[in-house]
């Protein structure tokens, strides 16, 4: 992997991020592309969000990007540009916790420190028969006291890597390739056929379903095809992401319309609707429902001036030229509707 050669603390701190609940085959032109523009601390701590939320798009749980700006320039300001040597300095830094500081500190330098990250618990708990399932905090409890136990305070990087590529390669969350395994000998799961069944599921809440409109306000002059979009806020639902606005119904779109100071243009054809679609949040599907409506500024104070700039900065508002590419973060559910609207053009 990209990320396994010349290895630093801050590569590995990248790629360890990167891995959280996303594919390696995904992360890894993410991670070239993200090294690539920010190739030291000091570069990403002096990034603009924006910049560093551009890079993120497509990968998702985006604060997992807005942590890694915010320690970045923490270890500046901080810790002079290094990253810190030791856990408790290393944990200290947002977006990171005891296992991610243990990798990044056992892969890096050496340093011996166990982790318990999704495919080490995997492996752990088939081999010692341990009951529960992921964040039940007896079966934690007991997976951490095993990794403790079990980490070498000799050649540690080596035992750590070995650890989650055999939770990744070969004892698989499905179909484990238990025939390879080189510590199948040892193996309880396999010894009494129940590798499928460690660790246990945790059992499925229902989903809540939830619905929104989003508006995207259009502006077309002969030179440009020009949507409005918005800052989220820092933090929640794609904190700190340009996306569409969103109402409840459709009967709020001519206040929200009014608000921006913008009307639809008189015509039949001023408002359409797009195919309606789901996105599905850890926690919650949303159904979306995009509506598009061509529009006149009639009041410029409340927007930019009709040569469509940059909106100023309190209010988080940008007209995008659909004829060119976004530099900026976008929310997936974003993405989409743009391209969508590009290949409409």
């Amino acid at each position: 992997m990209p990320w396994q050669q010349n290895k630093t603390p801050y590569s590995v701190w990248i790629s360890e991020i990167m891995l959280q609940q996303t594919q390696v085959a995904t992360v890894i032109p993410y991670y070239q592309r993200f090294m690539a523009s920010f190739p030291a601390i000091s570069d990403l701590a002096n990034a603009d969000e924006d910049t560093v939320l551009h890079h993120w798009t497509g990968l998702g749980y985006y604060a997992r990007a807005r942590n890694l700006h915010k320690a970045a320039k923490l270890i500046v300001s901080e810790h002079n540009g290094i990253f810190p040597a030791e856990i408790e300095q290393v944990i200290a830094l947002p977006g990171i916790g005891r296992s991610t500081a243990g990798a990044i500190l056992s892969l890096a330098l050496n340093q011996h420190h166990p982790i318990l990250d999704g495919n080490v618990k995997r492996v752990l708990a088939r081999s010692y028969l341990i009951e529960g399932y992921n964040g039940l905090a007896k079966f934690d409890k007991a997976l951490w006291h095993l990794s403790e136990r079990l980490t070498p305070a000799k050649d540690t990087g080596f035992y750590t890597q070995a650890m989650m590529d055999l939770g990744a390669t070969l004892c698989t969350r499905a179909k484990p390739k238990c025939e390879l395994c080189p510590v199948q000998t040892s193996c309880l799961a396999l010894a009494s056929n129940q590798q499928v069944a460690f660790p246990q599921k945790k059992p499925k809440k229902q989903i809540p379903e939830k619905s929104t409109i989003m508006v995207i306000p259009k502006i077309t002059t002969p030179t440009r095809n020009d949507v409005l979009m918005e800052k989220r806020p820092p933090v929640g639902i794609w904190g700190g992401l340009w996306c569409f606005h969103e109402v409840n119904s459709k009967d709020e779109i001519t206040h929200l319309l009014e608000k921006l100071g913008l009307k639809a243009i008189d015509s039949h054809s001023a408002m359409q609707e797009l195919t309606s679609f789901r996105h599905t949040f850890s926690h919650f599907h949303l159904d979306i429902s995009p509506i598009v409506i061509d529009c006149k500024v009639i009041k410029s104070d409340k927007l930019a001036e009709v040569n469509l700039q940059e909106i100023s900065e309190p209010t988080k508002q940008k007209w995008y030229d659909l004829h060119t590419n976004a530099n900026v973060g976008l929310a997936a559910s974003t993405k989409k509707l743009l391209d969508l609207l590009q290949a409409n053009l």
